[in-house]
């Protein structure tokens, strides 16, 4: 018999059927049953293949989180299209780019971006369909009202004259550390299996129906914090849907922790994504100001990634998220899950170290395995399920994934040095590596420890060009209202932890450390802002 391969509209339509009126969604006041999602989703992949788009042709989630980003998926997914995650920032010559480079067909914005859709669309001449959601009746005439489409009929479980299948691509744009945004290619099948065995579960690698209805198989109600545009929260979400759990998106347009940790408790949710300590520091304020307010005992799971969470802050949240683990995981676009660290209430972990997959390396410049307990730093390796790579950039695909002892790997830029014990703990991203007298430093390793500081709120370190080094460490921080810097002091501190040559040389102090919306440190910035406050040549 064939093997038959995994197909993300075939897993959701299953669950569909078999929760029918059980709920998917819930955004505010509104709320999709798995019912009304499929049948929604029916409809648009109908309106899409209609408006003249072929298999394989890509579908933009122009939009903030709410169902709508998900149930555009799902509709590309029944028609044999794929996905291009948008992010909402970009400006206009940001959006042409991805666009083009995505070779995008139609367009999935909410309402508040149809000035920027007008400006941009005369230049965008492939796209085919404009879809809006909200604010039905100023409708523009070049667009749809995603509404309306959706609300028509279409058969169930629509599939489009070429079908669909496990080869079919999932597209996840990411902006990566350098360069231009880049589309990684991941194979619905492949996506499907690495999420599964991400979240513990061991799915067949053949499709089978009788694995989604397993033990009855019903997920949990989850909430992702940040944008679904990036991987972090969407694949998040993803995962719940895979096993027949619901989704609770926020309706403000900026992160808002009062907002989540109400609908957490009106919502019963059981499982949060975070990104790190930008979404930590401000929950944790709200916590700590008000501790009795928010009943967050039915809370399984705080899952962070996509930005260091230090050891401080788990600790502190595991405070009042009493009865949860709280998840740190480490991972790219490229490669999904490589590595968690867990911990529970009254646990201790170490900060940035983690406990890899079984298909981790960590490998010197001559692929050859690091030694535990070495200190020796080495580039992450992952094997097992893998996108093909980046889209219409087969030399960044060549550089990345590679074949290493006859095995196919990504090697994404992750620095890290393996522990005794086995863990790995990480450095950071090669492409931020100081290079300061010949020693190399990594960013996020001293940041760590400068976040340890009281009365630090947040930390970048950076290089800036030195005579005597090459490359001078320094730090720049925010610090809390009430404290003041003691520049020479928290040098010292870094230097008690950490090799001398790591030690910032200069600390300067900032309002903000500048983020991107994925809460992911904004480094370019950063160092132009150091080179600025210290009058240094910014070419």
């Amino acid at each position: 018999m064939a093997r038959t391969e995994w197909n993300l509209a075939d897993v959701w339509e299953a669950v569909a059927h078999r929760l029918g009126d059980e709920i998917a969604f819930c955004h505010g006041a509104f709320s999709l049953s798995w019912a009304e999602w499929s049948k929604r989703a029916d409809a648009l992949s109908s309106h899409l293949v209609s408006a003249g788009l072929g298999r394989q042709d890509k579908v933009a989630q122009y939009c903030r989180n709410r169902p709508q980003y998900l149930e555009a998926m799902f509709a590309a997914f029944k028609a044999g299209l794929v996905t291009v995650n948008t992010n909402y920032r970009y400006a206009d010559d940001e959006l042409v780019y991805l666009f083009e480079d995505s070779d995008t067909a139609a367009v999935v914005f909410d309402a508040e971006f149809t000035e920027s859709c007008e400006r941009i669309r005369h230049r965008l001449p492939a796209i085919r369909s404009w879809l809006r959601i909200g604010d039905e009746e100023n409708c523009p005439a070049w667009a749809d009202s995603y509404e309306e489409v959706v609300s028509t009929a279409a058969p169930t479980d629509f599939a489009a004259p070429w079908g669909r299948g496990g080869q079919d691509l999932l597209l996840l744009y990411t902006g990566g550390t350098t360069g231009m945004p880049k589309g990684v290619m991941w194979p619905q099948h492949e996506f499907f299996l690495m999420i599964e065995e991400q979240y513990g579960r061991t799915p067949p690698e053949s499709s089978n129906p009788a694995y989604l209805e397993q033990g009855g198989r019903r997920g949990p109600r989850v909430l992702p914090g940040p944008p679904l545009m990036h991987g972090t929260a969407c694949w998040f979400a993803m995962a719940a849907l895979f096993a027949g759990g619901s989704v609770v998106t926020l309706t403000s347009r900026s992160f808002d922790p009062v907002e989540l940790l109400d609908t957490v408790v009106r919502q019963q949710v059981k499982g949060i994504c975070i990104v790190g300590d930008p979404f930590a520091r401000p929950l944790l304020a709200e916590l700590e100001a008000a501790p009795r307010r928010w009943d967050l005992s039915r809370v399984r799971l705080v899952m962070s990634s996509g930005a260091m969470l230090s050891r401080q802050n788990k600790e502190r949240l595991l405070r009042h998220f009493c009865n949860a683990r709280l998840v740190d995981g480490l991972g790219s676009s490229e490669s999904g899950s490589l590595a968690s660290s867990s911990v529970s209430r009254g646990e201790r972990t170490a900060p940035a170290s983690f406990r890899p997959r079984s298909t981790v390396r960590v490998l010197d410049e001559s692929d050859r395995d690091v030694s535990p307990g070495s200190g020796e730093a080495g580039r992450l390796a992952v094997a097992g399920h893998l996108p093909l790579g980046y889209y219409k950039d087969p030399e960044k695909t060549a550089s990345t994934f590679r074949e290493i002892e006859g095995r196919r790997y990504v090697v994404a830029g992750d620095w890290a040095k393996v522990e005794s014990d086995g863990t790995i703990t990480l450095l950071g991203r090669g492409s931020g590596c100081i290079n300061t007298a010949g020693e190399k430093v990594y960013p996020e390793e001293v940041e760590e420890v400068i976040k340890e500081t009281p009365g630090v709120v947040d930390a970048a370190v950076v290089g800036v060009p030195d005579d005597a080094v090459g490359e001078a460490v320094v730090a720049l921080v925010s610090i809390a209202d009430d404290t003041g810097l003691d520049e020479a002091g928290l040098i010292s501190h870094v230097k008690e932890r950490l090799a001398g040559y790591k030690a910032p040389k200069r600390v300067l102090v900032v309002q903000s450390v500048e983020r991107h919306a994925n809460g992911k440190l904004d480094y370019s910035n950063a160092r132009a802002t150091a080179l600025g406050l210290l009058g240094l040549d910014q070419t």
